[in-house]
């Protein structure tokens, strides 16, 4: 990880599982960023204890409120981090808020797929909208370099689960709503990609392994991949991202996933 060096980072759903570990990871790096932005939608509430233990330790973590499916929420963590990142950028945005719903075929709603999709797919692209001025920001205080993620970059945590050409564990969990979701999101990341190139931000989806999180476990089965394994290659495969990278969807190794 010695590549990866960011002033200021945020990620999102940080309150356990991949979110937490990610945030746990940026506070014991060695080149610490002077800012770690912890979105989750109650701060306050019992589920955000152990990032409430974290932030007493760690005078540079602040938990922002943060409801990637509320437009008015994603505004006001984008003035809040705006605020406290005075008049520099913000680098690096992981958006790795999502949800789960193990629904099949026969059984998947209109409901369902709404509720996910906003979550899974809408939410990223709104967040990304919110925090582009402080990307732009971070990247005009570095003109002229490559794209990389310690310039600015957008991160989603997408699943091979969306791939098209290999639905992935497929006899394990249909999950047609999440399945229809990370698809989308892996487009969207693409548009991003194009989009967002020509300001400097690098954007690429990140195929976090299945791991042993609450939703990783919801199917009934143990996952493979620790939560510790997973978050140490993605920050790994982040350290080396550039611009060859940009718009398609890796796993947490650095390989390919077809979408």
């Amino acid at each position: 990880m010695a590549g990866l060096h960011v002033r200021s980072v945020l990620v999102t759903g940080a309150n356990r599982g991949i979110g937490l570990g990610l945030v746990q990871h940026f506070l014991e790096m060695p080149k610490l960023p002077t800012w770690v932005f912890a979105g989750c939608r109650d701060p306050k509430g019992q589920r955000a204890q152990e990032l409430q233990n974290l932030a007493s330790k760690h005078p540079n973590l602040v938990i922002v409120p943060l409801e990637v499916s509320d437009p008015a929420s994603i505004k006001a963590a984008a003035a809040r981090v705006g605020e406290q990142l005075g008049g520099s950028g913000l680098n690096l945005l992981i958006n790795n808020a999502a949800m789960l719903i193990c629904d099949t075929l026969e059984n998947e709603t209109l409901e369902n797929m709404t509720q996910v999709y906003t979550t899974n797919t809408v939410g990223p692209l709104l967040v990304g909208q919110a925090f582009l001025p402080l990307l732009k920001k971070a990247a005009q205080g570095s003109p002229g370099s490559a794209l990389s993620c310690s310039k600015a970059a957008i991160i989603n945590v997408s699943s091979n689960g969306g791939s098209l050409s290999s639905p992935a564990g497929w006899h394990l969990l249909q999950g047609v709503s999440y399945r229809c979701s990370k698809a989308a999101l892996n487009m969207l990341t693409k548009c991003q990609s194009l989009g967002y190139r020509e300001h400097g931000i690098l954007c690429v989806a990140l195929h976090p392994g299945w791991v042993q999180t609450d939703m990783g476990s919801s199917v009934g089965h143990t996952p493979p991949v620790t939560v510790e394994a997973s978050v140490r290659g993605m920050l790994k495969v982040l350290s080396s991202l550039g611009e060859k990278d940009a718009g398609t969807l890796l796993d947490w190794e650095g390989k390919v996933v077809p979408w």
